[in-house]
């Protein structure tokens, strides 16, 4: 069984949290624009439980 988790980063922090949550065994699944707020990304990660 997997668990997902969303996210909503600056960009210019995305990487340096990305690299904290594959620490904690989280797998970035996607990456997409946040046209919502008209900055930043959403990222959705995922992980076996």
């Amino acid at each position: 069984m997997f668990e997902y988790r969303v996210e909503v980063y600056a960009v210019r922090k995305a990487e340096e949290e990305m690299n904290r949550m594959a620490a904690d065994g989280w797998r970035v699944i996607a990456v997409c624009p946040n046209q919502a707020a008209g900055f930043g990304i959403i990222v959705t990660y995922e992980r076996n439980r």
